[in-house]
């Protein structure tokens, strides 16, 4: 028979994974802590990762320090943090490669859904459509009779295969009849710097690379949004432009091994969601097209899992294969 003092023991026992715990977020974090860019630096998702890393940086009192991993379609990167402890000190700035790539690639060394806890969704964002300087073409409609009386002679970047805007071309591709040559790069930065220079023809990115069009480096032609982005409201969407029915979107989020505690989970969900609330942070993001908004943990493991749905049948279909 189990008396007093032995239940007591046992009690204090139990309790005890939970106040270390608990004690343990509140001190975190006690250092500074990694995000995971899992593309080549000065692009979109390390343009939204260091905006958000600075506004978390003031509230934990403590630097979280950006590093670029990228290559092998954000893979590099993505099991990196799998792989790492599961204390909260590395964070991966996720998006929609996490569910294309379950798709994707036959074999990969990290579970998108078994491997991360998922923290928040950041933002939603669509594509804009940019087109170098030197390209004679004004408009979407423009821009197919260009590629078809140039058969042959169109490429388009991504910013890695299998990534939103991969998929995007190859469904641009197929509702316009049109041939393109997918050219991967690393990053969007480094596919941006081949844009410019007129080296490829044609690039779905952000709304972070707007101030490139306004200084007049690149074109942009049109919105993959489903309505018009309030960022750039003269520019008509896709479909408005001539390809009716064509939507290209994406999101960004932020991930942690699977393992760590949900206290730290909680602490970096509630941190993170003050960090998106922050006028100066958040007008800046809306600025670059980014429609802002954080979620629950459970809200972005719904998201991931749906978009995981979503992507497979259109990659199962385009035979799209890793390059």
């Amino acid at each position: 028979m189990i008396n007093r003092r032995q239940l007591m023991t046992m009690s204090a026992a139990m309790l005890a994974p939970s106040l270390m715990t608990s004690a343990g977020a509140q001190t975190w974090p006690a250092r500074p802590v990694r995000l995971i860019v899992p593309y080549a630096a000065g692009g979109p998702t390390d343009a939204v990762g260091r905006l958000v890393g600075d506004a978390l940086s003031k509230i934990w009192g403590q630097q979280l320090v950006v590093e670029n991993k990228g290559g092998a379609g954000t893979n590099i990167g993505a099991e990196l943090v799998a792989r790492s402890d599961a204390d909260g000190y590395t964070i991966l700035m996720g998006s929609a490669a996490l569910a294309v790539n379950r798709n994707l690639y036959k074999s990969l060394n990290y579970d998108a859904v078994v491997d991360f806890a998922p923290v928040s969704r950041l933002c939603n964002f669509a594509f804009f459509l940019f087109v170098p300087a030197s390209l004679p073409v004004k408009t979407v409609k423009e821009f197919i009779a260009y590629a078809k009386a140039n058969k042959g002679k169109i490429a388009y970047a991504s910013p890695g295969p299998g990534s939103p805007p991969h998929l995007g071309g190859e469904l641009f591709k197929s509702m316009t009849g049109i041939e393109m040559t997918h050219v991967p790069y690393r990053g969007a930065a480094p596919a941006f710097n081949d844009l410019i220079a007129g080296r490829i023809d044609f690039f779905f990115t952000s709304g972070a690379s707007l101030e490139h069009a306004k200084g007049g480096k690149v074109r942009v032609i049109a919105f993959g949004g489903a309505t018009r982005s309030t960022a750039a409201p003269e520019i008509p969407t896709v479909a408005e432009a001539g390809v009716p029915g064509y939507e290209l979107s994406s999101w960004y989020a932020l991930f942690v091994p699977a393992q760590t505690p949900r206290a730290i989970v909680d602490k970096i969900n509630a941190d993170t969601l003050n960090a998106l609330a922050e006028p100066g942070t958040r007008a800046r993001l809306e600025q670059l097209g980014y429609d802002v908004g954080g979620s629950t943990p459970q809200e972005l493991a719904t998201l991931l899992k749906s978009e995981i749905d979503k992507w497979g049948p259109l990659i199962k279909a385009a035979n799209i294969k890793p390059e």
